[in-house]
């Protein structure tokens, strides 16, 4: 493998754990709605498990309030039921044909589990990133090994794979350092 394939790949995977932990973020509530918190929620329906979003339109006609609209009006009790059971926190109420969830405000104490809860996923991040530093730095061994190139081009993929894990490793703290900010916004 070339070394420009190995950073390929190792840019693609390290991307992909950057996306990851932005997904993660989407679903951590700030205090304003949001489809991300409940769009992903298991729904026991028509006899197998179903996200809400293949069930329900989600909409967010105020900033305090999810509407959730099931496509079909006999999974409103499915949908309910499976709200109530999530861990997002938020009592759906049911109005006729659609299910309303006001999202509450938060308390200083909330906010700052949720702080911890994004730490967590934002070092969870780093560690899949220099997982995958590792996974390119031992490919560019083999290829080195195996006569496909010189110790120098070696050491220069080397310092490109480490360049590649701080810009990542960086976008992660700043991601992190946005969402807590949006997360402690009173």
């Amino acid at each position: 493998m070339s070394a420009e394939e190995i950073l390929l790949e190792a840019e693609l995977a390290m991307e992909k754990s950057v996306e990851y932990m932005m997904h993660e973020f989407a679903g951590v509530r700030t205090g304003k709605a949001s489809p991300a918190l409940v769009e992903n929620v298991d729904v026991e329906a028509y006899g197998s498990a179903m996200k809400l979003k293949q069930l329900a339109l989600i909409t967010t006609p105020e900033p305090r309030l999810l509407v959730v609209q099931p496509f079909d009006v006999s999974t409103v009790r499915d949908i309910e039921k499976a709200l109530k059971e999530s861990k997002i926190g938020i009592t759906p109420l049911v109005d006729g044909k659609v299910i309303r969830l006001p999202v509450p405000e938060l308390s200083e104490e909330r906010r700052k589990e949720l702080v911890r809860s994004l730490k967590q996923m934002a070092e969870e991040a780093r560690v899949r990133v220099r997982a995958n530093r590792r996974s390119a730095m031992d490919e560019a061994k083999k290829s080195q090994k195996a006569g496909e190139t010189t110790e120098d081009q070696l050491h220069d993929t080397e310092a490109d794979i480490q360049k590649l894990t701080d810009r990542f490793v960086k976008s992660i703290d700043d991601h992190l350092e946005r969402k807590e900010a949006e997360v402690m916004k009173v």
